[in-house]
C-alpha cells in the first residue's frame, strides 16, 4: 500500500464487529496457530487483492497453478477505494474469500474481528522477512498472515542541482538542514525541498523522526505523542517550513512535476517514485535524480515501512490450499519474479540476493533503508490516529501552532480515541 489515503471506511470495521459479533475480548490468551499439511493440496482458492497489484495477480498465479496441478486460483482484483469497505462487509456477512490482500496498517484491526486465521507455525519462517515487515502482521504476539511486499522511504535529490551547489547527501539532520538550503540558495531549486504537509502522506515523514529522535509512539499499550522526542522531532519537521526551505503552499498536483521541472531540489518517498519519475521525466532525466538513505537524527536513520499482507480468514473453504497460494508467494525466486512485475520490493531478505534486484544500485538502497525501518502498532484504531496526525501537521506546517502545541494536541485526540484494544 503505497498512500494510507483509503480511509473512507473508518466506521464500517465497527459495524462490521456488531454485525458479525466475533470480536476478540483483548484480555484473552494470544490464539494458537494451528499446523497446516506441507503435502499435495488441490481445489479452488479466491484471492482478494487490490490495485496495480490486483490486476497483475491474476496472470502471475499461472506460474503457482503449474507447479500444483489440480489448484485453480481464482483473483478478483478490487480497487484500494473501497477495499476496506469490501472486506469489513464480507466480514460481517460472513462471505470472505480463502484470501485477501490487506494493508500493512490493517491487521490489528481486522484480527480483532476474528475473523482472520493465524499464520501456522510450520509455514514460514519469520527471520526470512524484515523485521519491520514482520511488524505489520505481528498482533500482541500472534502473527495473522505473511508480509507480501514492502516499502520504505528514502531521500530523493537532484544530482544535478547537488553538484552544482557542491554537496554531496547528508548523512544528519544538521546536514540534511544545509544540504535543503544548498540546494535552494546555490543548485537552483528555488522552492527548495518538498516536505508533506496535506493529508495522505505527512504522517509518514513525522513517524521516522520521531523514531530517529529516540522516541516512541506508543508505551504500556497507550500512545504517546506528546513526549519530549516527539516534540523535537515536530521541531525538526517544522524547522524546514519556518526556514522557508520547504513550501506549504503547493498547488494540488504540482508535485512530482515540480521535481522535474528543478523547481524542487529533493523530497522523502518510496520505491515507486523511481518509475515515476524515468516515465514522466522522459528521456535522460534518470541521470539527473539518485536516492540515499535517511539522515540520522540524535538516535537513528530508521524510517517507515509499509507495504502488503496476505491473509487467510477463518471461514476459507480450502485452509491448506489458501496457506500453500500464500507460502508460494513467499519463496525468495517468486518474491524477486514479482518486484520484476509490478516492482513491488520483496519482504523476504534472500530475494534482495537475486540476480534482477541485487544488479539495480538504486534499489539497493532500499534494501538497505529496510533493515532499519519500522511501522506503526497495528492497533484497530491507528487509521483514525493518522488522520489526527495529519489535521495538526498542516497546522503546524501553516505556522499557525508550535511543536508543543502539535504534540499537545495530538496526545489528547489519540488517547481520546485509544487503541481499540
Amino acid at each position: 500500500m503505497n498512500t494510507t489515503t483509503r480511509r473512507a471506511a473508518v466506521g464500517a470495521l465497527a459495524l462490521a464487529l456488531v454485525a458479525a459479533g466475533c470480536g476478540r475480548d483483548p484480555q484473552q490468551a494470544p490464539e494458537q496457530a494451528q499446523d497446516v499439511t506441507t503435502g499435495k493440496v488441490t481445489g479452488e482458492v479466491t484471492v482478494w487483492a487490490m490495485g496495480e497489484e490486483g490486476k497483475a495477480l491474476g496472470t502471475f498465479v499461472k506460474d503457482y497453478e503449474s507447479a500444483n496441478p489440480g489448484v485453480k486460483v481464482n483473483v478478483t482484483a478490487i480497487g484500494w477505494d473501497v477495499a476496506h469497505d469490501k472486506i469489513t462487509a464480507a466480514i460481517a456477512g460472513g462471505a470472505t474469500p480463502d484470501v485477501s490482500m490487506i494493508g500493512s496498517t490493517w491487521s490489528g484491526e481486522l484480527a480483532k474481528t476474528g475473523a482472520l486465521e493465524p499464520t501456522p507455525a510450520n509455514l514460514v519462517d519469520k527471520s526470512a522477512f524484515f523485521p519491520g515487515a514482520w511488524q505489520t502482521v505481528d498482533v500482541n504476539g500472534t502473527a495473522y498472515g505473511v508480509p507480501w511486499y514492502v516499502e520504505t522511504r528514502v531521500l530523493y535529490y537532484r544530482t544535478d542541482q547537488a553538484g552544482k551547489a557542491g554537496v554531496k547527501p547528508p548523512a544528519t539532520w544538521e546536514e540534511f538542514t544545509a544540504f535543503a538550503k544548498a540546494l535552494k540558495e546555490r543548485g537552483g531549486a528555488k522552492n527548495g525541498f518538498q516536505q508533506s504537509y496535506t493529508q495522505g502522506a505527512s504522517w509518514q515523514e513525522v513517524l521516522p523522526l520521531i523514531w530517529q529522535a529516540g522516541g516512541e509512539i506508543v508505551r504500556d499499550g497507550a500512545y504517546t505523542f506528546d513526549t519530549p522526542e516527539a516534540v523535537t522531532a515536530l521541531k525538526q519537521y517544522a524547522s524546514m517550513f519556518e526556514q522557508k526551505l520547504a513550501p506549504n503552499n503547493t498547488p494540488e498536483g504540482a508535485f512530482p512535476q515540480s521535481f522535474i521541472k528543478g523547481e524542487i531540489g529533493g523530497f522523502f518517498s518510496g520505491p515507486w517514485m523511481i518509475g515515476v519519475l524515468n516515465n514522466d521525466g522522459g528521456s535522460g532525466f534518470a541521470d539527473k535524480f539518485d536516492v540515499a538513505p535517511y539522515p540520522k537524527g540524535p538516535v537513528s536513520a530508521t524510517s517507515f515501512v509499509g507495504g502488503s499482507d496476505m491473509a487467510v480468514f477463518k471461514k476459507a473453504k480450502n485452509r491448506d490450499a489458501a496457506w500453500s497460494f500464500i507460502k508460494w508467494l513467499s519463496e525468495p525466486q517468486v518474491q524477486a519474479k514479482w518486484y520484476t512485475t509490478v516492482k513491488a520490493l520483496p519482504a523476504v531478505q534472500a530475494a534482495w540476493q537475486e540476480p534482477a534486484l541485487k544488479a539495480d544500485k538504486q534499489l539497493a538502497v532500499f534494501g538497505e533503508q529496510l533493515k532499519d525501518a519500522r511501522t506503526p502498532p497495528p492497533f484497530p484504531t491507528w487509521e483514525q490516529v493518522a488522520r489526527v496526525l495529519e489535521g495538526e501537521l498542516e497546522k503546524l506546517a501553516r505556522g499557525t501552532q508550535t511543536p508543543e502545541q502539535t504534540a499537545k494536541s495530538i496526545q489528547s485526540q489519540a488517547a481520546t480515541i485509544g487503541t481499540g484494544l
